[in-house]
């Protein structure tokens, strides 16, 4: 099957979504008020609270969300076949994370820019938030030591995407001095630092000198290296510490210094890459030559494929995202549709060339089974096929190999590093509330709260030895992200059920996809700490079992609490907010 026919019906679908479903969500269901006096207004600060132009806010919103998870998820999902992947990253998009994802937005925004572990003890009940926090930290703390992993790692593969990168942090500080200092526009400076990063690119990957190659500095992959780790390992230490700094400093600035002109950037970024993307697939006109679905998978498809693509498909991250930031910079309400669902929309599409990029790849079906030959091969080889696919697929632009490579490295790298400070940052916010409920005020002060968030964060990466060797310790604790992640989202679907009918609303667009969403990833997550982790199981491992069956019990006991609180059995207070909507 063609390539082209895939992404074209895929566009279509998720551009219906947009245009008619989205609006009757927002009209019909949260009946979006453009008069409402939104938190980035009221309680404006120039830190947090900032509101912020919706073409700018969808920016932060959709890079943020994005990272690395909709292009790895979708490239390791093709293994079981890549119609099971598209119709799930198609029809989750719309009826699923679009919902979700704006559902979070506008119920933080009603409710003084709260997040959503917060607003479990507004919805649900004290003991509820307390557990929440605590699925959430246990999620945060996973994206931060994997994304620190797998960045430090392109970086030591790509070397020529190095210097692009870093490049765009001084360019983003100077566009936010520029447009709330001196009040100028955004989009001419983004596009010129884009122009520069890319221009940068092409140097990189053709004089050697620019290629900032930490492992040849050590002596080439044979060399020892610092303290006797070898040239890789130290390498990839060095990265790390430089990762954990920046994301020290750019989690504890202004989000208009940085974060937000950096993301306005990689939204451009995104676009173009995509346009890229999508024009070198039209040039190309590649077939589909992995397998419609796998005929004989070492490991079911049901219920896991749910929970390997996620950010994607639907995400609980996203809610955070959503909860934590974005609706602290809302300007309008009525922005909110833009932000939310079409960030979620966004990464569909990204989700959706990331399948293509691979399943078009490989020469025909014998070598994508090769590659692809068990579900823990694809999870090993996923992320370099995108790469590479996508490279492919930039060619039919005639763009030199070398360079394609560097740009489609360079996107996935921004991506990641946007979602890494983003989420130290949440995180902050989360140790912070915690302080608050266990009366540390010190954990209340930021640079405290930052400094808990980047030191565990960088000592779970910097275990000494995961299952990939030394600096993977993250990994330890992947399994687990992909059900804390579904268990988040669906868990936010919850809460956004319990706040529509407490108005009266018609919750079930909510409902329907939360409970499918609850069963599968309830599903997954018994089976892998029952059958997988455990003493007994597959894969014995020790930390995955006792940190799984702990987020499994909570998870059903905020379940069970939520569920008391829609049939009416348990009343809990509501933000006047609120209260007062109508």
């Amino acid at each position: 099957m063609s390539g082209i026919l895939v992404a074209l019906l895929g566009i279509v679908v998720l551009s219906l979504g947009y245009r008619y479903y989205s609006k009757f969500v927002a009209e019909k269901i949260f009946r979006l008020d453009p008069n409402y006096v939104t938190p980035a207004h009221r309680y404006k600060d120039g830190v947090d609270f900032v509101p912020t132009n919706k073409f700018v806010l969808w920016g932060h919103h959709f890079t943020s969300v994005a990272g690395a998870a909709p292009i790895l998820g979708p490239a390791i999902a093709v293994y079981w076949g890549w119609l099971p992947a598209f119709l799930w990253v198609i029809l989750g998009t719309v009826f699923a994370a679009g919902v979700h994802d704006f559902g979070t937005l506008v119920l933080s925004v009603r409710n003084k820019g709260q997040s959503v572990g917060t607003l479990a003890h507004r919805l649900v009940g004290q003991r509820a938030k307390i557990l929440f926090l605590f699925i959430i930290l246990i999620l945060v703390l996973m994206v931060n030591a994997v994304f620190a992993w797998v960045i430090s790692n392109l970086f030591i593969s790509y070397p020529a995407s190095v210097l692009p990168v870093f490049i765009q942090i001084p360019l983003a500080i100077w566009i936010g001095h520029a447009v709330y200092k001196r009040n100028k526009k955004m989009l001419v400076p983004s596009l010129f630092a884009l122009a520069a990063m890319y221009l940068a690119a092409i140097l990189a990957s053709k004089v050697g000198f620019l290629q900032i190659d930490l492992v040849q500095y050590m002596g080439g992959e044979d060399g020892s290296g610092l303290f006797g780790l070898g040239a890789v390992s130290t390498a990839f230490l060095i990265w790390i510490v430089i990762l954990m700094i920046y994301v020290y400093i750019a989690s504890t600035l202004p989000v208009w210094k940085l974060l937000q002109p950096r993301d306005f950037i990689n939204s451009h970024q995104l676009v173009v890459g995509l346009g890229i993307l999508y024009l070198g697939l039209l040039f190309t006109n590649p077939e589909m030559t992995a397998p419609v679905t796998n005929a004989n998978p070492d490991t079911p498809w049901l219920p896991l494929l749910f929970i390997t693509i996620a950010c994607g498909a639907i995400s609980g991250f996203h809610g955070l995202v959503s909860s934590g930031t974005s609706s602290k910079q809302l300007d309008k309400e009525t922005d909110a549709r833009m932000v939310g669902y079409l960030g979620a929309v966004g990464e569909g599409v990204l989700a959706l060339i990331s399948i293509i990029a691979v399943a078009t790849f490989f020469a025909n079906t014998d070598e994508f089974l090769a590659t692809y030959s068990s579900f823990s091969a694809a999870n090993g080889a996923g992320l370099g096929v995108f790469v590479e696919g996508a490279a492919g697929l930039a060619g039919g632009l005639a763009i030199p190999p070398d360079i394609a490579t560097t740009i489609v490295s360079i996107i996935v790298v921004s991506f990641a590093a946007t979602t890494l400070d983003t989420s130290v940052r949440l995180m902050r916010y989360i140790i912070a509330e915690l302080g608050v409920e266990y009366k540390v005020p010190a954990l209340t002060k930021t640079h405290v709260a930052t400094t808990v968030a980047v030191v565990s964060s960088a000592a779970l990466v910097l275990l000494p030895e995961g299952p990939k060797g030394f600096g993977s310790g993250g990994y330890q604790l992947w399994p687990l992200f992909g059900t804390a992640n579904q268990l988040l989202a669906g868990i936010s679907l919850m809460l956004i059920a319990v706040w529509l009918k407490r108005l009266g609303r018609n919750y079930a667009v909510v409902l329907i996809p939360m409970i499918f969403l609850m069963f599968m990833t309830l599903y997954a997550m018994f089976q892998q700490v029952l059958f997988e982790w455990s003493w007994f199981g597959s894969n014995s491992n020790t930390l995955l079992f006792v940190l799984g069956a702990i987020i499994f019990v909570f998870a059903i006991w905020i379940i069970l609490t939520a569920f008391s609180v829609l049939s009416g059995k348990q009343e809990t207070p509501l933000d006047d907010d609120t209260e007062n909507y109508g």
